[in-house]
């Protein structure tokens, strides 16, 4: 009976057809309950700094905001503990319903204040697993319906070195940014290049490092990531 109502309740939140694993045990059932009511007080909190923010607002232990009225967050969303978001961009953060972003990941908009990053769009049911790194300083969109893997890290910015005369460090930026199609899943350890657009549908297999634009429904991997095959 228990499983049935928590079901309930998590479908209603926006996941339809959710189900609980019959292999809960009411005292499983329990703890988690008392840790997700624990994570919508931090959200119930939190919500009046944000810039905007629908639904209910799961907000893990030790998690960091900075610049929060620069967060816009349109439905459900979940905040693992210790994550780490820096919204201060030209745009802010968009974040669509159902987005999950778990233990230790980062969201950095802003280096250097000389320098804002552009912002960051993220579609509807989007989940980012532990430890991932999105460094927002080109323009960064991700779609509908898109899952990253563990340790994934975007970067949407290059520095420029044509001169062997100069640091590095003086020469100053590209930002060309980074798009992510609907349906898209990138693997566990891959990094995402500035200028990549990833097609819809595609997959990026674990540890990839894409430099290229990935076309739509295809599965990519290696060292620069290559064709692995077609999934038409």
């Amino acid at each position: 009976m228990i499983s049935r109502v928590v079901a309930s309740i998590i479908q209603r939140l926006g996941r339809k057809g959710y189900s609980l694993d019959p292999y809960l045990s009411r005292m499983d059932i329990f703890i988690i309950i008392s840790r997700k009511t624990r994570e919508v007080i931090r959200g119930l909190l939190l919500k009046p700094f944000l810039g905007k923010s629908k639904g209910i607002l799961f907000v893990g232990a030790d998690v960091k905001i900075r610049h929060k009225k620069k967060l816009f967050l349109k439905g459900t969303t979940f905040i693992g503990d210790h994550v780490e978001i820096n919204a201060l961009s030209k745009s802010g953060i968009v974040i669509g319903s159902n987005f999950s972003i778990h233990r230790n990941s980062i969201i950095d908009c802003t280096g250097v204040i000389r320098n804002l990053g552009e912002g960051l769009i993220i579609g509807d049911n989007v989940g980012f697993a532990q430890n991932c790194f999105i460094q927002v300083r080109g323009h960064v969109k991700v779609g509908n319906n898109v899952l990253f893997g563990p340790n994934v890290s975007i970067f949407s910015e290059n520095h420029n070195f044509e001169s062997p005369d100069l640091p590095i460090s003086v020469q100053g930026e590209t930002r060309k940014g980074v798009s992510i199609e609907d349906g898209v899943w990138i693997g566990s350890g891959a990094i995402i290049l500035d200028g990549v657009v990833i097609g819809r549908n595609s997959i990026i297999a674990a540890g990839s490092v894409v430099n290229n634009n990935i076309p739509a429904n295809t599965i990519y991997g290696g060292l620069p990531a290559k064709l692995i095959k077609n999934r038409t």
